[in-house]
């Protein structure tokens, strides 16, 4: 069986549970995705489906399916959850006894719409940037000695928040309410502490400002004038310089060594803390700091967590963040889908949320189908989502392939439907 069938079979377990005929649509969809038409089109719709092959008829379709076809991303990322686990290749990652859970914030970027559309920050333009932002959580696994990460979750933010901090909020919501057993939240730096216990996060860990303070849980002694005191007595894990003067660190708890990837990593932890705005008799939750020093960085890493457990599981645990990345990356870069031109508000939703499916599906099945070349020069080629999507868009949709039998054209009775200017023409309403 050559790659494209191979692909078009997953595609076909994807979208089976969608009905007859939206089905097939989708897998032309996400398979003019994956083979890379996008790239050519520069995100138009229309024309990478010419590019990809299909037929005007076919093209039209994919058009009503994308915007009036009744599915739901939520069902094809579960189908697709289902296919990689049955597979039994990919091992999700697991460290005394947590399992990375890896969440983020993706934005795409729509300038030119106008009304319902939110403002994010553009790293490259500096400045807040009219988008559509959604929240993509992931876990974090391997194929053979690869990191991958799957699928879980992309939640739409609620059209009444139109800032990031609001999405933020409703996503780590969203994502406390789900978490399994020995399952941690893993976010990088933008939310803080205060936000994963507001939003009911079990477990958590996040990266902190490298300015962050903390207050301990315990009171200090009364003293014998004034009143008692309300407040821990303030940790600071690194030193800092406020109105021209400098500030100690508070000595660590503990601290200890220990190897990584061939390095010596030094780790300080300040246990029983609180939020330095809390006071002591009120905050019901602690949590720990912990400062890492690596040889291999100019500036030490603070991350904040509530886990009772090794540093080293801690910084594996976070670590296990960036692959969260890769899937926007494959989405934007990868398969061209950084713009789009589709202006229906179902659209503007559904498209990004495919465009995210497929750049995980190819970059998983890149890592266990057999390695592309490139051409006679590659002679050591790797497992790649860019060399397969490559391959895919030199040969083509396989049209010779018998797919399933409820994945095809819908062939519905039209004679009795009014045709061309009758079909929408305005009618008045009933008295």
């Amino acid at each position: 069986m050559s790659a494209s069938e191979q692909v078009v079979r997953v595609l076909e377990q994807v979208v089976k549970g969608i009905r007859v005929g939206t089905n097939l649509a989708l897998l032309h969809l996400l398979w003019a995705m994956i083979s890379g038409a996008f790239l050519c089109s520069r995100g138009a719709l229309f024309p990478a489906l010419q590019a990809a092959g299909f037929s005007p008829a076919q093209i039209r379709r994919c058009g009503q399916a994308l915007r009036k076809g009744v599915w739901q991303i939520a069902d094809l990322v579960q189908a697709w959850r289902q296919w990689v686990l049955a597979q039994e290749q990919w091992q999700p990652h697991v460290y005394e006894p947590y399992r990375p859970v890896a969440v983020d914030l993706v934005a795409f970027w729509r300038p030119r719409l106008k009304g319902w559309a939110g403002k994010f920050f553009h790293q490259m333009a500096q400045r807040a940037i009219r988008g559509i932002g959604f929240g993509l959580v992931v876990e974090v696994g391997r194929v053979g000695d690869q990191r991958i990460p799957l699928l879980r979750n992309i939640l739409r933010a609620d059209p009444a928040a139109t800032s990031p901090r609001q999405i933020q909020r409703q996503i780590l919501a969203a994502v406390g309410r789900s978490l399994g057993d020995h399952e941690v939240v893993v976010h990088d730096a933008g939310i803080s502490i205060a936000e994963m216990q507001a939003a009911g996060v079990k477990r958590y860990v996040v990266r902190l400002p490298l300015n962050s303070t903390a207050r301990r849980h315990q009171l200090p002694a009364r003293k014998r004038k004034g009143r008692p005191p309300e407040y821990g007595e303030i940790v600071r894990p690194l030193p800092r310089k406020y109105k021209g003067r400098s500030l100690p660190a508070t000595p660590p708890d503990q601290e200890v060594t220990f190897e990584f990837q061939g390095r010596t990593i030094r780790a300080r932890g300040w246990f029983h803390l609180v939020r330095s705005d809390q006071k002591a008799a009120e905050a019901q939750e602690t949590f720990t700091i912990w400062v890492f020093t690596d040889p291999l960085y100019q500036e030490p890493l603070a991350l904040g967590t509530n886990l009772d457990a090794h540093p080293k599981t801690i910084l594996c645990l976070y670590l296990d963040r960036w692959p969260v990345e890769q899937v926007p990356l494959g989405a934007k870069q990868l398969l061209g889908l950084e713009r789009q031109f589709v202006f229906a508000p179902a659209s503007c939703q559904r498209l990004p949320e495919l465009a995210l499916l497929a750049a995980n599906i190819l970059t998983y099945l890149a890592a266990v189908l057999p390695p592309v070349s490139s051409g006679f020069w590659d002679r050591h080629p790797r497992r790649t989502p860019g060399r397969l999507r490559r391959l895919l868009g030199q040969i083509g949709f396989p049209e010779d392939h018998p797919l399933a039998g409820q994945i095809r054209e819908k062939r519905s009775v039209t004679a009795h439907l009014p045709k061309g200017i009758l079909a929408h023409r305005r009618q008045k309403a009933a008295p």
